[in-house]
């Protein structure tokens, strides 16, 4: 599920240079759809429903990108990435931005040559065993197999981790988190490791969820968020202010079910007004019309409806807030203003 940084910075560095200098903006205006990449399935945050059609907290993302720029929160063509290619999907221009579970890394950011443009859920590395197993700490892990996707800062963190704490471990490496699942349930490892979410993530799936422990060890920081290539500043401004947008609504109390209230004429919040286009000419700075951000917040809700209809505690998924609170409510959720 994670975080590639064992891809070859020089590689991706030059397919980055390359596909820097035509603006984004303009080729996805050209095509008429927004290609986003995602990883291969994770319930919650990005899979197709029994429909096909793909949903999730990090689709939402994309969704609202899209509602944005090209009035039409569908027009989104989503291409399944895994840990290995998903940076040479962004850097060759295969894809306009990558909304898929990925941790915001100063190797990422500097030497692969992107830009992550903010974070949507604050995560973090833990295990998770059959209970049969009776294990209750991530420090009796001494000697055990441990299924972990190729190609991710998960392996340099588990390195990390068995190291300062004098265990040794046998890796079974995997590549999507469905194999893992598959590898995981099977036996072929006593435990599986990936971000905390994504462990609820592939509890949820399990026919006795019941009968694996996710332990109470987080050994990471694993800021996730959407990412796009360096080169394009404009761009970058669209798809950060998006995600912004979104937070921001939800601390300002903007929902789906008042916004066509609130966006209909000026009211008496002047934050309110300039977010919705009804005062100022945020918009017009972006290159977009008056409305885009109405429209964004219209295609899956704020930041707060798109987290509890995706993963929250009411889902299979199961999620508190915690860190991905508003910051009004002790977590670290916080958009610049909008003026």
């Amino acid at each position: 599920m994670k975080k590639s940084v064992f891809i070859g910075a020089l590689t991706v560095a030059g397919l980055a240079a390359a596909a820097a200098p035509a603006a984004t903006l303009d080729e996805v205006k050209e095509r008429g759809v927004l290609n986003c990449g995602v990883s291969t399935g994770v319930p919650g945050f990005e899979a197709p429903n029994a429909d096909g059609e793909w949903e999730g907290f990090d689709v939402d993302v994309c969704r609202a990108v899209a509602a944005a720029v090209l009035n039409d929160a569908k027009a989104v063509e989503f291409v399944p990435t895994t840990g290995k290619t998903r940076f040479t999907a962004l850097a060759s221009g295969e894809v306009d931005m990558l909304s898929r579970v990925t941790t915001w890394t100063f190797s990422r950011d500097v030497d692969l040559k992107f830009e992550f443009v903010g974070v949507n859920y604050y995560d973090g590395q833990g295990f998770m065993v059959p209970k049969e197993l009776g294990v209750t700490s991530a420090t009796e892990l001494d000697g055990a197999t441990v299924c972990i996707q190729t190609g991710t800062t998960t392996e340099l963190n588990l390195a990390d981790y068995f190291r300062v704490n004098n265990m040794s471990y046998e890796p079974v490496p995997i590549e999507t988190q469905t194999e893992a699942q598959q590898q995981y349930l099977a036996g072929a490892c006593d435990v599986y490791t990936t971000d905390s979410s994504a462990l609820a993530s592939v509890r949820s799936s399990f026919a006795d969820a019941s009968a694996h422990t996710i332990l109470p060890e987080i050994i990471s920081k694993e800021p996730l968020g959407p990412l796009v290539r360096h080169g394009d500043p404009e761009w970058g401004d669209i798809v950060r202010w998006t995600l912004n947008a979104l937070i921001a609504a939800e601390e300002l109390g903007v929902t789906s079910a008042n916004i066509g209230e609130l966006s209909s004429a000026a009211g008496d919040n002047p934050e309110i007004n300039r977010l919705l286009g009804t005062e100022g000419n945020l918009g017009e700075m972006l290159g977009l019309d008056a409305q885009w951000a109405v429209r964004a917040i219209s295609a899956g809700g704020n930041f707060g409806e798109s987290f509890e209809r995706n993963i929250g505690e009411n889902t299979p998924i199961g999620l508190a807030r915690g860190l991905n609170a508003q910051w009004t409510a002790g977590g670290l959720m916080y958009s610049p203003p909008f003026r």
